[in-house]
This record gives C-alpha cells, sequence and structure tokens, in this order.
C-alpha cells in the first residue's frame, strides 16, 4: 500500500482530498489508513468500512471491527452502528445479538438513522432484545422523519398488518409509495403488491422491474416464486423474463458477484 506521510496529510487541501477519495480504490484506502493511524475519527471509521467491503485493500474483518471499535469508543454514530453489524452477523468477532442491539441503541440515540433502523428492527423482531414494536414504530418514525427510506418501508408494514396501530392500507400504500420512490428494494416490490392488489397491474410492473436492480439475490428469488404463483399473467411472464436474464447473466458476473458484499449499514 502507497506510504503516506504526516506531511502530506497536514498539507493536503479539502479539494485534493475530496479528488483523491474519489480516485483509484487503492490511493484512497491508503490516505484514509494514514488518516485512520493518526488518530482522525472519520477515517477510522470509513478505514473500517473500506475493510470490510475490500475497498482498495485486502477484506479483512478481523481489522475492519477493531476500527470500528476503535471510533465506536470515542462516540463516532456510524462506528456504533457497524459494530453493532459485526455483532449481529459475526463480521471480525464472534455473533451475538445483545451486543449487537446494544451499539445500535447507542448509535439511535446518537441520532444516527441507520441506527434507528436497526435498533427498530431488533425490537420489532426480538433479536437480541425482548420484543417491543411499541418503541419500534416510534424509532422507525424518527428515522422516517430523517428521510430514511427502508423505515419508511417498515412503518408501511406495521399499518398494513395492524401492528402498534389500526390496519389502514391507504396509509401503508403511501408509506410503500414513498420508500419505492426512495429507491428501497423491498418497498418497490410491496408498493407493486398493493398497486397490483388496485388493478393498476402496468403500474405495478414498472416497480417489480426496478427491484433486481438493489434487491438481494435471496429477495429477488423469493419475489420470483412469488410472480410465478400470481394468477396475473404478467406477473408470470416477468418471473420468466427474471430466470432467463438470471441464467444468461451468471457466468459473466460470478467472478465479480465473490466480490460483492451485501450494503452493510442495513
Amino acid at each position: 500500500m502507497e506510504q503516506v506521510s504526516v506531511k502530506a496529510l497536514a498539507s493536503v487541501s479539502h479539494d485534493e482530498l475530496a479528488a483523491i477519495l474519489a480516485g483509484p480504490p487503492a490511493q484512497a484506502a491508503a490516505w484514509v489508513a494514514a488518516a485512520a493511524h493518526n488518530g482522525i475519527l472519520e477515517a477510522q471509521a470509513v478505514y473500517g468500512q473500506y475493510l470490510l467491503d475490500g475497498h482498495g485493500v485486502a477484506r479483512d474483518a478481523g481489522e475492519a471491527f477493531t476500527w470500528f471499535t476503535h471510533a465506536a469508543r470515542r462516540d463516532h454514530p456510524m462506528a456504533m452502528n457497524m459494530l453493532g453489524r459485526c455483532y449481529e452477523h459475526g463480521w471480525g468477532t464472534a455473533a451475538c445479538a445483545p451486543v449487537a442491539v446494544y451499539w445500535y441503541r447507542l448509535a439511535a440515540r446518537a441520532g444516527l438513522d441507520w441506527g434507528m433502523y436497526n435498533y427498530a428492527s431488533a425490537l420489532t423482531l426480538g433479536h437480541g432484545v425482548e420484543a417491543d414494536r411499541a418503541q419500534a414504530l416510534q424509532w422507525f418514525q424518527r428515522a422516517a422523519e430523517l428521510g430514511h427510506v427502508k423505515s419508511l418501508n417498515f412503518i408501511g408494514s406495521f399499518y398494513e398488518d395492524g401492528w402498534e396501530v389500526d390496519a389502514d392500507a391507504s396509509i401503508a400504500f403511501d408509506y410503500y409509495r414513498r420508500a419505492a420512490e426512495g429507491g428501497d428494494f423491498r418497498g418497490q416490490f410491496n408498493y407493486a403488491r398493493l398497486l397490483a392488489a388496485r388493478g393498476e397491474i402496468e403500474s405495478a410492473l414498472h416497480w417489480l422491474r426496478r427491484v433486481p436492480q438493489t434487491g438481494t439475490a435471496a429477495f429477488v428469488a423469493k419475489m420470483r416464486t412469488w410472480l410465478a404463483a400470481s394468477p396475473v399473467k404478467a406477473f408470470q411472464a416477468l418471473a420468466d423474463d427474471f430466470n432467463t436474464e438470471s441464467h444468461a447473466g451468471s457466468l459473466a458476473t460470478f467472478a465479480t458477484t465473490m466480490n460483492l458484499t451485501r450494503e452493510s449499514r442495513a
């Protein structure tokens, strides 16, 4: 890795640093690593993410965990959230759901939307903490007020299923719409479902076609199953299209798929 001196760190301008970070990943990683080792808090959190994702540096979940820990102990909200992710999924450490919830709670209380979302998800599912859907809804709402689209989708589920609120398909529909328009793939699918229930098949197809652009492979597979089982012929045809596209692209994308990770923050 390129060696970046303390003198270089001290003299680089804001615009120069922005260009470096937007440039070749290996160069960006070298500068972020140097800043992290010299105690710059934001760099420690970012370097942890680089290590977790393999961005310009060899992927190393253990080292990522170490840097997230350094930054989280200095009250960096996203590092707290990412430390929670590490404990939830066993990235660089033994998985421990209650410890994950501890860090999510701290990130949420620090005002981070992703922390609010992850803490609320744990409260909803009772994962690592006693289930409390009323409190979960409050945290989802706080995150949604900050524009967090995944939280918008989850609130839609609360209204569709009648959790802690009176079931209201119209309110659920609006939350799903906002999540879909914000780019959340689950929101896009749920919005499409309710559009289809209203008979708006073409609009539903528009949103269903967008899901694979950002959806996880597991989610897209479930969606294909749902489409194939639908009585709507256009949905069955879309499932066939997705299966064909998946097969055609599987060999071409195999090598890069080995290096992809799920969205890390949530």
